[in-house]
């Protein structure tokens, strides 16, 4: 197999992998009040109250706003039908860059940049909102976690990027270093 056919499918790869977990944040919040119902019936029976009992009024209240926003103010919930919806919007943005990478880099860059934005709005709007800081560290791991395949997928478009410029050029690539 060649440099660059390695370089593409492990693009591909890092995408689809990328690709799954932003279409499964996004399909989760859609059902939001029954997925609150069974988390916290599955953490009462292992008994997580006992261990940390923090997590658990927090679920508990977030619950009890769901079941109520559920039962009163139904319309508010279609605001996390359309969380939901960007999610999946930004999914299929990334078709771009497997289908060709080195043209769709932006693409990534964009993606980088969006994670990088979970941070600040993690900080600002979770205080704003009552959100406990330990719930709003978790929201800024999924910036941080989100943007190391895009950082590898972006390195690896550079390398396929030098590829095709010295394929065109008549360049023969030396050989990689052996340790």
């Amino acid at each position: 197999m060649s440099d660059r056919a390695a370089l593409l499918r492990g693009i591909r790869g890092w995408l689809v992998f990328f690709v799954v977990c932003l279409v499964l944040s996004g399909a989760t919040a859609f059902p939001l009040v029954h997925e609150l119902r069974w988390t916290e019936s599955v953490l009462r029976s292992l008994s997580v109250q006992e261990y940390l009992p923090g997590l658990m009024e927090w679920i508990e209240r977030v619950r009890l706003g769901l079941d109520t926003a559920d039962a009163d103010y139904p319309f508010l919930l279609y605001g996390t039908d359309w969380l939901a919806f960007a999610h999946l919007v930004i999914a299929v943005a990334f078709y771009g860059p497997y289908r060709d990478p080195v043209r769709n880099i932006w693409v990534i860059e964009f993606g980088m940049i969006a994670c990088a934005g979970i941070i600040p709005l993690a900080l600002i709007c979770g205080p704003i909102r009552g959100i406990p800081f330990w719930w709003s560290v978790i929201d800024m791991a999924f910036g941080v976690f989100g943007v190391i395949p895009l950082y590898v997928v972006r390195r690896r478009i550079k390398r396929l990027e030098a590829l095709t410029q010295e394929a065109a050029a008549g360049v023969t690539p030396a050989p990689a270093a052996q340790a």
